[in-house]
C-alpha cells in the first residue's frame, strides 16, 4: 500500500518505514499530553505520597505494639540521643515528628519545614544500620536483616524527596 488519499499509509510494505513526521507516531502524540502534566505534577503526587505514607506510620507509634517498627526505632533513637531521651519518651516523640513530617508534606503548609525535618529524619533512621548492628545485619555480610531491609528501602523516600525538594527550591523564594 501506498500513501493515497485516504492518509498516510497505516501498513508500510515490508522493508519500508512508516512516513515519520518528526513528532512520532499516534499513540507518541496521544501519551504526550499525559506525559507532560504527570511531569509537571509528579513532585505534588510524590509529596502526598511520601506525606501519607509518613503520617500513617506516624499516627501508628502513638499506639502501643501497632507498629511493628516501634521497637528498632526507640532503641535506634535512644541510642542517637545518647540516652538523654529516655525509652518510654522516644516513641511518643518520633510519633509526633513523623505525624507533623506527615501532615506537612501532604498539605505543602510549611513544606521547606518538614523537608527539612523529613531529611534530619532520616539521616536519624539510616543511622540505625551502624548503631544496631546486630539487628540490621546478618552476621559478618552485608546481608540485611529484615529490620535493615525495612530501613534499607527509605531510600526511594529520600530520592522522591530529593525531587520533591528541587521542585520546591526551584521555585521563586516565598515573599
Amino acid at each position: 500500500m501506498t500513501d493515497g488519499a485516504d492518509g498516510p499509509d497505516l501498513c508500510p510494505r515490508p522493508g519500508h518505514a512508516p512516513e515519520r513526521t518528526g513528532r512520532g507516531g499516534r499513540a507518541t502524540r496521544a501519551l504526550r499530553s499525559p506525559a507532560g502534566r504527570l511531569q509537571r505534577r509528579g513532585p505534588v503526587l510524590l509529596r502526598v505520597c511520601v506525606g501519607t505514607v509518613f503520617l500513617w506510620f506516624g499516627v501508628l507509634k502513638f499506639f502501643p505494639a501497632a507498629s511493628p517498627a516501634e521497637g528498632v526505632a526507640a532503641r535506634a533513637a535512644t541510642r542517637l540521643t545518647f540516652e538523654l531521651l529516655p525509652p518510654d519518651t522516644v516513641l511518643p516523640t518520633l510519633a509526633t515528628v513523623e505525624t507533623a513530617i506527615g501532615f506537612g508534606l501532604v498539605t505543602g503548609v510549611l513544606l521547606r519545614v518538614a523537608l527539612a525535618g523529613f531529611f534530619v529524619h532520616m539521616a536519624g533512621v539510616f543511622s540505625a544500620l551502624l548503631l544496631l548492628p546486630g539487628e540490621m545485619w546478618q552476621g559478618d555480610a552485608p546481608v540485611p536483616t529484615l529490620e535493615g531491609q525495612y530501613v534499607i528501602k527509605n531510600i526511594v523516600l529520600v530520592a522522591a524527596c530529593l525531587v520533591v525538594a528541587a521542585d520546591e527550591y526551584g521555585r521563586t523564594a516565598p515573599p
